[in-house]
């Protein structure tokens, strides 16, 4: 109960101070959100006018106060360019983004534990070198730069998957599994290059231990003693790295998804950026911030779940 307590009160800091810096940045920067939203032709009397609206005339910290209380309100505002409530506007890009995200994770896993285990299994033989090698590359290479490289492939030469464009679950759940194929591989690869190398250094810190002389002098078989033993231990800390890779893949979206043109939180956050749309960038934070503090809360239970030894503080 103590642990829950100290973890909601510094969820709740964390939450906070994210709106405090993403509030003090928008507001330092140069540029008047009423006339990115009425263009270079509008009047001073429009300007005015739509100022006041939006309250844009009020002191900064009276601004703020009050957003923060209706927030605690469930009230995060109206997106000054899209002029609906920035609720529904995350609601539905968080759709695309979280498929996005499971799509990411689920390929993450399947590439990473497979090449993780056959790098471990390779790890006294000469073709160790060429596929640590590629774990290396994968995880240097930005994703952007990954998205391109398939798009060129299986688009352009292949013609099998498409590059732009987003197909609903509901309407058609292949074409929406293609849509998001590629986006899903692009943040898979350099993720799951992560997660490799954190299993095989995991993996040899493990070899070092005393139950591993234990178990081949007791005449337990390499692939027993690997497969059986190390590996659930070396699993462990790996496991603390999944809230890394998660951010890594939100971070990820949001790079992705205007290469792809897909409609989620990445192309809501360029566009609220380049427009200066304060209630929405504001929410976006929030929201991205609590599925991050989620994601890592989940990650500690998980860690007491496998390894009961370890107590949760």
């Amino acid at each position: 109960m103590r642990y829950l307590y100290k973890k909601f009160l510094s969820a709740l800091l964390t939450l906070l101070i994210s709106s405090i810096l993403t509030f003090v940045i928008f507001n330092v920067l140069p540029g008047d959100p009423a006339q990115v939203i009425l263009g270079l032709d509008a009047s001073e009397a429009q300007l005015t006018q739509l100022r006041e609206s939006m309250d844009l005339d009020s002191p900064a910290l009276y601004r703020y106060f009050n957003w923060l209380e209706n927030a605690f309100q469930g009230d995060l505002g109206v997106s000054y360019k899209y002029q609906r409530e920035v609720s529904l506007l995350i609601a539905d890009a968080m759709k695309v983004t979280m498929q996005l995200s499971i799509y990411s994770l689920l390929l993450t896993l399947l590439i990473s534990i497979p090449f993780g285990l056959l790098l471990v299994s390779k790890r006294d033989k000469k073709s160790f070198i060429p596929l640590s090698i590629l774990s290396q590359v994968g995880m240097s290479i930005p994703s952007f730069c990954l998205a391109i490289f398939l798009i060129a492939i299986f688009t352009v030469q292949l013609q099998i998957l498409p590059s732009i464009g987003y197909v609903s679950f509901l309407s058609d759940p292949i074409e929406n599994f293609k849509s998001l194929l590629l986006p899903s591989l692009s943040i898979a690869i350099g993720a799951s290059s992560i997660v490799v190398r954190y299993l095989n250094t995991s993996v040899q810190q493990q070899l070092k231990k005393d139950y591993v002389r234990t178990a081949y002098s007791i005449g337990l078989k390499e692939k027993a003693v690997l497969y059986q033993h190390v590996l659930r231990n070396a699993l462990i800390p790996v496991i603390t790295i999944v809230g890394l890779i998660v951010a890594d893949i939100l971070g990820g979206s949001i790079i992705i998804e205007n290469v792809f043109n897909l409609p989620g939180i990445g192309k809501l956050i360029t566009s609220s950026i380049t427009s200066r749309d304060l209630p929405l960038i504001q929410a976006l934070v929030l929201y991205l911030s609590f599925i991050v503090i989620v994601v890592n809360f989940l990650i500690d239970i998980l860690y007491k779940v496998i390894d009961p030894r370890i107590r949760i503080k």
